[in-house]
């Protein structure tokens, strides 16, 4: 009893901001009884399974793990946009933390993987944060099943399980508040807070190309031979027909298949021909194939599937990016950033780095980068980062270059006139005499003018 108080009795008393001390425990911040109230008065909401997951497919699998997959290898980042419309990455907030590494046995890669992965294929994927102290998010725990309550006061909790790890380490018998809850779901017209997985729309589908693949492994175990049909001209009697079929099965399948069977009763055997592919069924499958890819928004190209062709694995990446991956990945970064309360800080963002999937050959990307140098959008500093080259030291590399070869003549006009001649190159300094007077600069000055006026009029002179 003193423990459950021990647990409500800061969220009635007063809501911690993050940074702020707060003594322990800190499961749950937000909230009261009412969590409790609401188990009853939304019974609807308890146990209500909203999609009806069916049987798998390879072409499922393949969707899902896509998603999953590539999403992994994007990493991600906390950024803050600066005054002048650039940004730079924040490095010492929790979300940047979280970000490098959730908890103490998932990396960030794994836990988006099964993140992503339980996204699609139920439609939604629940991770519980841990804070510390100080208010901060400290820990971040994918769960396997997760329930919404909403309180009589319009409150949302969830209810959490499937997490060994987490089951051991904390207590998680009372529902948790929302701002304690990463929640990613996809749409669903059944429940504002739930998710539907794409697999939903492709139960018939999915039942169609099971039901051609049933024929197809009937056909295949039946040793790939057509079936005959017996054909009689006589009254047979149910048990007759039984015991005839069962006849007929012991003379033509299992160890005995190719024998001769011996008819009776006047019968004739007649060859069903077929084979396969009658009724389309590699088309049907294909059918079926594209079908559950449209509804995941998964291009073939990206299976390994399809007619269509793109120039380059840059321009396929780019067409995922527009129709679905884009999507997902926003998703992902809208929940993290409600999770973190980004909402907020309208400059700061989380931001999935999608640049290796699109990076396209070293010859285009060496070009492409060469002419953004030329062009002043990139520094050759920044260039050469975005092949892991280091900063060439002393070189001015941080500094955009602009080329001026093309420039307005009034422009060139102002230039002629600032031009002036070379500077002579200096003698030597003669040893200076303190017993010598001091010679006058001006005068000096003019007379190495008339002599060099004086040189110039001999030489014309010589000329003439």
């Amino acid at each position: 009893m003193a423990n459950w108080l021990s647990r409500i009795l800061p969220a009635w008393t007063k809501r911690s901001t993050e940074g702020e001390y707060r003594p322990g425990p800190y499961m749950l911040s937000d909230g009261w009884l009412s969590s409790a109230a609401g188990r009853f008065v939304n019974w609807w909401q308890m146990g209500h399974s909203l999609s009806p997951y069916g049987e798998s497919s390879a072409m499922v699998e393949a969707c899902v793990s896509a998603y999953s997959q590539t999403v992994a290898m994007c990493p991600g980042g906390h950024w803050r946009k600066n005054s002048d419309g650039g940004r730079e990455r924040v490095t010492n907030s929790a979300l940047s933390r979280i970000i490098k590494s959730p908890n103490d046995y998932q990396s960030m890669s794994d836990f988006l993987l099964n993140l992503t992965r339980r996204l699609y294929e139920r439609g939604e994927g629940f991770a519980l944060a841990i804070r510390n102290d100080r208010n901060e998010i400290a820990e971040l725990h994918l769960m396997a099943h997760g329930q919404v309550f909403v309180a009589v006061d319009g409150s949302i909790f969830y209810g959490l399980s499937g997490n060994e790890i987490v089951d051991r380490r904390f207590d998680l018998r009372y529902p948790v508040p929302a701002r304690d809850v990463l929640h990613v779901r996809l749409h669903t017209p059944r429940h504002p807070l739930r998710g539907e997985s794409p697999i939903v729309s492709t139960v018939l589908d999915r039942a169609m190309a099971g039901a051609a693949l049933n024929q197809q492994i009937t056909f295949y175990l039946n040793q790939a031979k057509p079936s005959f049909m017996l054909e009689t001209d006589q009254q047979l009697t149910i048990d007759q027909t039984k015991e005839l079929r069962k006849s007929w099965d012991l003379q033509t399948k299992g160890e005995f298949a190719g024998g001769t069977p011996i008819l009776t009763w006047g019968l004739k055997a007649k060859e069903v021909t077929g084979s396969a592919h009658d009724g389309q069924l590699a088309e049907l499958l294909k059918m079926s194939d594209q079908n559950v890819a449209l509804a995941f928004r998964v291009p073939l190209q990206v299976l390994g599937m399809g007619s269509a062709t793109f120039n380059s694995t840059e321009a396929l990446m780019q067409s995922w990016i527009a129709s679905g991956l884009g999507f997902t990945l926003n998703h992902i970064e809208e929940a993290f950033g409600k999770l973190f309360q980004l909402k907020g800080l309208p400059n700061e963002y989380l931001e999935f780095d999608t640049q290796e999937l699109q990076r396209s050959a070293f010859r285009d990307r060496i070009e492409a980068y060469s002419r953004a140098v030329i062009s002043g959008i990139f520094s050759p500093d920044e260039a050469r980062d975005e092949f892991d080259k280091p900063v060439v030291a002393g070189g001015h590399g941080e500094e955009p270059r602009v080329q001026q070869q093309v420039v307005p003549l009034s422009y060139w006009a102002d230039v002629k006139d600032k031009m002036t001649a070379p500077a002579a190159i200096a003698a030597p300094a003669a040893p200076v005499d303190d017993n010598e007077p001091a010679q006058d600069p001006d005068a000096e000055a003019e007379a190495k003018s008339y002599g060099l006026f004086a040189t110039v009029l001999k030489e014309n002179d010589h000329a003439h």
